[in-house]
């Protein structure tokens, strides 16, 4: 892994010295199927030939490829020796001449890691499918390039492929003579281009708008997906968002849609959730849904192609210098998702989940050791793989949606479209993007900038209320605090909401004010001489990023009527908050679980209603005292069992609880019902027990117990697909028995044989909250392994490894004492590991924290 970085350094120097004019990239994929031939990974030939100059005749620089071996290296017309140039990462090239021409013809390997060409074979069918992923610098794996996203050049692609078979790449392509040719690109960085290959299922539709110019755009859309998923593959509605999307963009940015076709490909065994490669965008195929999924699902769905969608003037067609300014590209794409899906489709509430789930994912990434800025400090490769995290994307888009309410809409949209105009084709900076925002705002952006962007650390804002005999306001302050590790207080453009309670008894906003607040103190004037609230939520609305707390009134209120707040998103707001103060140990994990179990089957937001079970199965598993965790468990098994009996038969909810109940399921009785609801022999009314439902089911059974191997294969027998052996893998590997995680721990530690997608179900089965004592023995094992795993495996799968399987389950001070030993020994490891095992110890220190205040709530 280390022979494959690359400094920031590097391509500065790199980057002063060339400009790319194009590149002409052959592929033959013809041996995607059929027998290998020899030992070794099976590969495919690679030809590529780069136009490029140089500043500095006679200059030496180096080309990426990661490749099993080099055939021939031409430079302008001579022979290179591939063994003196050519380390299995880099080719380095001598003597350049002022305008150069690159010729390499490798053999590249096929992935199954989801990095480079990954090739993937339906074990329903044997078919084989192929798509390339390249984001940050993967795109080295599948062809000779300068690896880095300030070196844009237009690409022209052409590919053989197996009989039958089609092709797709970022250009629109045809079939000629047996070679599938595609159109040249725009100017793009090498992250983005995309090959898309094999007998998927392919449907079309097409986009057409006509601007107040009277001039036509036509967009060809295309989805596909593997034909083992066709039957369960609804184009029509992905074809409804993306045309959704595309108005709403072009009604904003005022910039056409610039890379002509608009593909979609679901592809087996993604990493991530989706890439935004120009005209070819690729998703993981778990959206595509098999079985009955709640709106929740669908919302997120079109969230991500939103998202994706922005990244097509947001990343593709302005594309940051480097990845310290990835957030030009994220943060807005996260930003942007939500904001035109909540304008533009049916998912209304969008930002209900964003401030409920989304935040979520920010608050925890900004209270580790290894929270940064929103732009980072990017040293190299590796460092830019990690900064894919809740600060890039979900931080930075709560600050752009707080940048929103600092400079108004139409500002920040205006600065948008100049931007975009300015910038085409082009990389930008911080800078650029600024200096356009204080043109249409009129607002001092430097300042801004560094108290949001430029600073890490999330604050935390509490309401301070003064009342008269009387019993209205005299003063209502916001106290603002930062943790001593991040002092920065910030300037937040929040609103303080008022709440009482009806005579109907629902607990409703009266008042509201907007405010700036700045400094440790705030006062709200405009709220004083109002009557005494039983509620004050501070960032009513959820304009800014902050942690929201509450004061003692307030906390008492929700204790008791936190199911009587009648809009969702406050409502939203409140659950975020009371579970903050859970995670930083200022309410027992107890108080928060029983929360769940009184209030949560109110919830009418779906999205936020499967939050909840997430948090509380954290809390029970994490946070609540050991000694009290059986009796936790048990309590929500119970509830929610009895939630799902009452839910409305066929509703969402019924759905959500049913779910959630196979995962907190430990009892006899409960075991039984799993049971009798998989063979038919129980009921209950309106809950369609499809195949998804059955795997929850199944790996309930099977990590209690109750279902051994035979029961397993049976399962699979009647669902013997991709999307089934990935359920079994982590069916088998749930069952308690040392063996099994002996097993489990050999095939993912050991051997590299394992895909990435059944690596990651392996360790899903592997790490089973009941099963503390079987998997103790490999707490040590885990600190002696992960160096070597580091270093010899794909940065991926080095990831899930270290952050999968970090004895989390042991949380004992033992645990704690060890990794900070491992941490001291190993000051000389790779940052990105180091950084994993550090928020790994965190995550750790805080559930300790957490089990002991939840201990105190039992004396």
């Amino acid at each position: 892994m280390p022979g494959e970085n690359l400094s920031r350094d590097e391509a500065r120097e790199r980057a002063g010295l060339l400009s790319v004019d194009g590149y002409e990239v052959q592929l033959d994929l013809r041996s995607a199927i059929g027998e290998t031939e020899g030992e070794g990974p099976r590969t495919f030939r690679s030809v590529t030939t780069i136009r490029f100059r140089a500043t500095e005749p006679g200059a030496a620089t180096f080309v990426d490829l990661i490749a099993p071996s080099v055939n021939a290296v031409t430079l302008n017309g001579e022979d290179l020796d591939t063994a003196a140039v050519f380390d299995g990462t880099r080719i380095a090239l001598d003597g350049l001449a002022a305008e150069n021409e690159l010729v390499v013809d490798a053999q590249c390997a096929y992935s199954r890691t989801g990095e480079g060409m990954h090739r993937f074979v339906d074990p329903e069918d044997g078919e084989v499918y192929l798509y390339t992923q390249y984001e940050p610098a993967d795109s080295r794996r599948v062809y000779a390039g300068f690896e880095q996203p300030d070196l844009k050049a237009p690409y022209r692609f052409s590919v053989q492929a197996p009989e039958g078979w089609t092709v797709w790449s970022n250009g629109v392509g045809e079939l000629v003579d047996g070679v599938w040719k595609f159109a040249e690109t725009k100017p793009i960085s090498t992250y983005i281009t995309a090959i898309v290959a094999g007998p998927y299922h392919y449907v079309t539709e097409l986009y057409e708008r006509v601007f107040e110019d009277g001039t036509k755009l036509e967009i060809p859309l295309g989805a596909m997906c593997r034909k083992g998923l066709a039957k369960h593959f609804d184009a029509d509605d992905v074809f409804l968002v993306t045309k959704q999307g595309l108005d709403f963009f072009h009604d904003h940015f005022d910039y056409p849609y610039p890379f002509g076709k608009y593909d979609q490909a679901f592809v087996p065994e993604y990493n991530l959730g989706a890439m935004e490669n120009p005209g070819c965008v690729t998703f993981r195929e778990e959206f595509i849904f098999r079985g009955k999924v709640t709106q929740a699902s669908y919302e997120r769905r079109a969230n991500v192609i939103l998202h994706e969608m922005a990244h097509m003037w947001f990343g593709d067609l302005v594309t940051m210098q480097w990845w310290d300014d990835l957030w030009l590209k994220e943060s807005f794409a996260d930003f942007m998702g939500t904001f035109s899906m909540v304008e533009a489709t049916r998912f209304t509430n969008g930002w209900i989940t964003f401030a409920n789930n989304r935040k979520a994912w920010a608050y925890r990434a900004d209270q580790l050791p290894s929270t940064h800025p929103v732009t980072a400090d990017i040293r190299d490769l590796e460092d830019a793989k990690l900064n894919f995290d809740g600060i890039t994307y979900a931080k930075g888009a709560s600050v752009l949606k707080q940048l929103v309410a600092y400079v108004g809409r139409e500002a920040f949209l205006e600065g948008a479209r100049r931007y975009f105009k300015r910038n085409a084709y082009g990389n930008t900076q911080l800078g650029d993007l600024l200096s356009v925002l204080e043109e249409t705002s009129g607002r001092d952006m430097a300042t801004w900038s560094r108290a949001w962007l430029q600073t890490a650390g999330v604050n935390s804002l509490t309401p301070q209320v003064t009342l008269s005999a009387e019993g209205r306001i005299t003063e209502l302050a916001v106290i603002q605090e930062a943790a001593e590790s991040h002092p920065q207080l910030r300037p937040h453009r929040v609103a303080v909401g008022l709440y009482r309670r009806s005579a109907e008894g629902e607990l409703t906003r009266y008042a509201r004010a907007e405010v700036d607040v700045e400094g440790p103190r705030t006062v709200v004037s405009e709220l004083a001489g109002e009557e005494a609230p039983e509620l004050v939520l501070v960032n009513d609305d959820d304009l800014t990023y902050c942690k929201i707390r509450f004061d003692e009134n307030s906390l008492a209120a929700l204790r008791e009527h936190l199911g009587d707040i009648t809009d969702p998103l406050a409502r939203a707001l409140c659950w975020s908050a009371l579970w903050s103060l859970t995670r930083d140990g200022l309410m027992p994990a107890r108080d928060f679980i029983g929360l769940v179990l009184r209030f949560a089957g109110r919830e009418s937001d779906i999205g936020v209603l499967q939050m909840l079970h997430t948090w509380a199965n954290a809390a029970v598993t994490h946070y609540a005292a050991p000694e009290w965790r059986a009796e936790g468990s048990r309590q929500l098994a119970e509830g929610t069992l009895r939630e799902l009996r009452f839910a409305e038969p066929a509703s969402q909810n019924q759905l959500t609880w049913a779910r959630f109940f196979a995962s907190v399921a430990s009892a006899e009785a409960d075991l039984q019902l799993l049971r009798g609801l998989l063979d038919g022999t129980a009921k209950i009314d309106g809950l369609d027990v499809d195949q998804e439902l059955r795997w929850q089911f199944v790996q309930a059974l099977a990590s209690t117990g109750a279902a051994d191997e035979s029961v397993i294969d049976a399962e699979l027998a009647r669902d013997d697909t991709a999307s089934g052996k990935r359920h079994q893998v982590r069916c088998l590997a749930a069952r308690p028995s040392a063996a099994v995680k002996a097993q489990a721990w050999a095939q993912v530690v050991e051997s590299d044989a394992l895909s990435n997608a059944l690596v990651e179900a392996t360790i899903a089965g592997f790490q089973q909250p009941a099963q503390r004592e079987l998997t103790a023995p490999y707490a040590e094992r885990y600190f002696a392994a992960i160096e070597r795993v580091w270093e010899e495996r794909s940065i991926q799968i080095g990831m899930d490894v270290v952050k999968g399987l970090f004895p989390s389950l042991q949380d004992s001070q033992g645990t704690l004492d060890a990794t900070d030993a491992w941490l001291a020994a190993h000051e000389d490891a790779a940052p990105a590991l180091r950084r994993l095992v550090l928020e790994a110890r965190d995550d750790l220190a805080r559930a300790l924290r957490a089990q002991a205040c939840d201990a105190t709530a039992g004396i």
